[in-house]
C-alpha cells in the first residue's frame, strides 16, 4: 500500500496552509470533509483532494465546488 497515494491541501489566498497524506481513500475523503467543517470559514479558503497515480496526479474533490 502506498502511505502517500491520497493528498489533501488547503490553502487561503494562494498560499499552502496545511496538507496531508494518507494511504486509504475513505480515510482521506473522511478527512477531506472534517476539513470544509474546520477549515471551510477561512475567508480565500480551497481545500483540495487528489490522488496520486503513475501517470501524475488526478483530483477527486474540491471545495468550494467549481475551485
Amino acid at each position: 500500500m502506498d502511505d502517500e497515494r491520497f493528498h489533501l491541501i488547503l490553502t487561503a489566498g494562494g498560499r499552502a496552509m496545511m496538507h496531508g497524506w494518507w494511504g486509504k481513500q475513505p480515510t482521506a475523503e473522511h478527512q477531506y470533509l472534517s476539513w470544509i467543517g474546520s477549515w471551510g470559514s477561512i475567508a480565500g479558503a480551497r481545500i483540495v483532494l487528489t490522488e496520486r497515480a503513475d501517470d501524475g496526479e488526478r483530483v477527486l474533490a474540491s471545495w468550494p465546488e467549481g475551485s
